[in-house]
């Protein structure tokens, strides 16, 4: 599963506010300066965050966006949700009763995938904007790899020439 840039790009402009403000309006044209966001891609995007309730808008000299919220309170799933960023992996069409499969019926793995989409969403939900900027995302998880299995070596007396 690919969060597009729709997502990303929320989140990114979503946390440069969040860093940059200091209690004052950030301009979207500072934020799409700093994050190489186009412009015009973020005033829709922060349209939505504003229909959401995440942000609001300041007009006027010294204007532009501040968070609705304390980054604290602003979680991560909040910000995709509300720029209509579909958090999940099937392809079936959400809360239908009828599969993706020719036959309308549900795929093998339409579980599987069904999961990962809630855990996804799960997992954002419980990052917040503080999270983010306070730099403790990476490891919260606490999933790691199995190490990788290793062949067996043979001792050198096994070893034929």
């Amino acid at each position: 599963m690919k969060l597009s840039t729709k997502g990303r790009y929320a989140v990114m402009a979503m946390v440069d506010l969040a860093s940059n403000s200091n209690g004052r309006p950030v301009s979207l044209a500072d934020i799409a300066e700093r994050q190489d966001i186009s412009l015009s891609y973020l005033e829709q995007l922060f349209g939505k965050l504003r229909r959401g309730g995440l942000v609001r808008s300041v007009r006027g000299p010294g204007g532009g966006y501040m968070l609705s919220h304390s980054v604290d309170q602003t979680r991560i799933s909040d910000i995709v949700v509300a720029v209509d960023e579909p958090l999940r992996a099937t392809r079936c069409p959400p809360g239908s009763s009828l599969g993706c499969g020719k036959n309308h019926s549900r795929c093998l793995t339409h579980d599987l995938w069904e999961e990962l989409g809630n855990q996804i969403h799960r997992f954002l939900s419980a990052v917040t904007l503080a999270d983010v900027i306070g730099k403790r995302v990476l490891g919260v998880s606490k999933f790691t790899l199995p190490a990788p299995v290793a062949e067996p070596v043979p001792a050198p007396e096994q070893v034929i020439a």
